[in-house]
């Protein structure tokens, strides 16, 4: 596998938030946001055996692991084998994916968090998968003005989803407009700001 890193930290965004979790970065991603915070996650990475990540895992022995990237679903027959041992050992495991790769697949082992891309992102989402959201799934708009919102909005009528949905500013943005907009249509969103960019924290 190429893995970008690996950390424990605060779970800054989601229905975790705030609990103690263990990350897996996997390197490589298909898509250039533009306001893509881990930038760095893009290419490279260390090559790490399967064993070697799941060792690592053993010796922290954490109750959540966050799969993250990149686009760590690019890695599909690795993230499996990893998936399928955590899951034997009982491991609660989020995925954050970009809705460009279907995921059916990793969906027994892991709650999936799609992040659709809005307008700003300057890239788009497969909102067909929106389809294979689970109630234990969520769905995340990363929202840096109105025409984001509206957008996000659109994709909620137009696509009902089974998971709790999240608006999540873009980190420094106008947060008034946005909360603005969620009060004024009355949208079934939860608003949450990345806690662990709030705490200084990784």
């Amino acid at each position: 596998m190429k893995i970008a890193e690996i950390f424990t930290s605060l779970q800054g965004e989601g229905k975790n938030q705030g609990k103690p979790c263990l990350f897996i970065r996997l390197a490589g991603c298909n898509l250039s946001c533009r306001w893509c915070d881990t930038a760095y996650a893009r290419d490279g990475g260390t090559e790490m055996r399967c064993e070697e990540v799941l060792e690592f895992c053993w010796r922290k022995n954490p109750r959540q692991v966050c799969i993250t990237g990149g686009e760590p679903l690019l890695q599909k027959d690795a993230l499996l084998h990893l998936l399928t041992s955590l899951h034997k050992r009982g491991t609660d495991v989020d995925i954050e994916t970009n809705g460009t790769i279907a995921f059916t697949d990793v969906q027994p082992y892991a709650s999936i968090c799609m992040d659709v891309k809005c307008p700003s992102s300057g890239e788009t989402s497969d909102l067909s998968l929106l389809a294979a959201i689970r109630p234990q799934d969520s769905v995340k708009f990363v929202v840096g003005d109105e025409e984001d919102c509206r957008y996000a909005h659109r994709v909620m009528q137009d696509h009902p989803i089974a998971g709790e949905c999240f608006f999540s500013p873009v980190y420094g943005a106008d947060c008034r407009p946005l909360v603005d907009y969620i009060l004024e249509n009355d949208l079934p969103v939860r608003f949450q700001v990345q806690l662990h960019k709030v705490l200084g924290v990784k």
